[in-house]
C-alpha cells in the first residue's frame, strides 16, 4: 500500500543523524518554506494549552517509554474547530499516554482558518510523509505509522487516511513520492461531515469562508471519501456531545463497513465534547483502555523491526 523511493529515503537519511531526537524536540514541517506563506501574519497565539494564528507548522517529538520502545508511531492533530489547536489537553496529554505504551509520538502544530483549505490538508499529509522518511532516525516502523485526531483534529486524521493521495495535498515537493497514507486511524469525537444538519459549522467556515464552494464540502464530507484504501479506524464519541454530534462517528462507520475497512466503534452515553482523558464521566473515562485493547489486537504494541 505504501509507495516507497529506495533512492529518495536512502538520500534523506543520509543527511540526518541517526540518533533520536531528546523529548519535546521541535521538527519543522516545511524547511524550504511553508506553501502559499503569507507576508505579515503576526505572531502565534498562546494561551491556556492552546495556540491559535498558525504560519509555521511544525511536529513535537515524544519518545516512548525508555524501557519499551515497540517500533509504532502516532502522529496527533489536536482538535479547535480550525480556529486554534488545543496542544495540551488534545496533543501533549495524548502523546504522554501513548508514551506509557511504548509509542512515539508527534504532535502536530497544523495551520488554521488564517489559510483554509488545503493548508491544513498539505500540513497532515507532510507530516506522515516527513515521519515514514526518516523513520530510522526516530526510531519507528514505517510501516507502523498511524495518525490520531479529536474533534477538527479528528476532521484532519479522517483526511489523511481519505485523501492521502489528492493533488490537493501535495505541494509538488520531493517529499510528495513518500505515502502519505497512515497505517491506522483513531478519531476522537471527529467532525466528519460539512453537510447539514451534522456538520460543524465553526470547522466548516474556518476551512472555507462564508461561501464555501459545494465540490469543497462534498470533497470534505468525508464519509464520501472512504475506500476500500482507508486505514483501519477506531472512533470513540459520546451521545452527550452537543457540538459534534455523535452522527459524525455513525456516517463514518458506516462508510468504512460498506467498504469494507476494519473498524471499531466505541459510542458512550456520558462525556461532553472536548472530554480528553478526563475522570469522572462514567465508562466514556475507560476509552485510553478500550484503545490500548484496540491496538494490542492489531498487533500494533508489539516490537518492530525498525526498518
Amino acid at each position: 500500500m505504501h509507495l516507497f523511493i529506495p533512492a529518495l529515503v536512502s538520500l534523506t537519511l543520509a543527511t540526518v543523524s541517526l540518533a533520536a531526537p531528546a523529548d519535546g524536540t521541535v521538527i519543522p514541517l516545511w524547511p524550504e518554506g511553508v506553501p502559499d506563506a503569507r507576508p505579515g501574519p503576526g505572531s502565534e497565539h498562546v494561551e491556556g494549552g492552546r495556540i491559535s494564528n498558525v504560519s509555521e507548522p511544525t511536529l513535537t517529538f515524544y519518545a516512548p517509554a525508555v524501557d519499551k520502545p515497540n517500533g509504532t508511531a502516532v502522529i496527533i492533530s489536536p482538535g479547535g474547530g480550525y480556529v486554534c489547536l488545543s496542544t495540551e489537553r488534545e496533543g501533549l496529554q495524548y502523546a504522554r499516554w501513548l508514551g506509557t505504551l511504548g509509542v512515539t509520538s508527534f504532535v502536530l502544530k497544523y495551520r488554521l482558518q488564517e489559510f483554509g483549505h488545503p493548508a491544513p490538508l498539505q500540513d497532515v499529509l507532510r507530516a506522515v510523509r516527513l515521519v515514514r522518511s526518516r523513520a530510522a532516525e526516530f526510531g519507528v516502523n514505517p510501516a507502523r505509522l498511524g495518525a490520531m485526531g479529536s474533534s477538527a483534529g479528528g476532521h484532519l486524521t479522517a483526511s489523511a487516511g481519505t485523501l492521502f493521495d489528492h493533488p490537493a495535498g501535495k505541494t509538488g515537493a520531493p517529499l510528495d513520492a513518500i505515502s502519505a497514507r497512515p497505517d491506522f486511524l483513531i478519531l476522537m469525537y471527529p467532525v466528519i461531515t460539512m453537510a447539514d444538519p451534522g456538520a460543524h459549522a465553526g470547522s466548516r467556515r474556518a476551512l472555507f469562508g462564508n461561501h464555501p464552494a459545494p465540490e469543497l464540502l462534498a470533497l470534505l464530507s468525508l464519509e464520501k471519501q472512504v475506500t476500500a484504501a482507508t486505514p483501519p479506524t477506531l472512533l470513540i464519541h459520546t451521545q452527550a456531545d452537543q457540538s459534534v454530534p455523535i452522527g459524525n462517528s455513525l456516517l463514518f462507520f458506516e462508510a468504512l463497513t460498506r467498504a469494507g475497512v476494519p473498524a471499531e466503534f466505541y459510542a458512550f452515553e456520558h462525556g461532553a465534547h472536548g472530554m480528553g482523558m478526563n475522570p469522572g464521566l462514567g465508562t466514556a473515562s475507560d476509552w485510553p483502555r478500550r484503545a490500548e485493547a484496540w491496538l494490542r489486537e492489531r498487533g500494533l504494541l508489539t516490537a518492530a523491526k525498525v526498518r
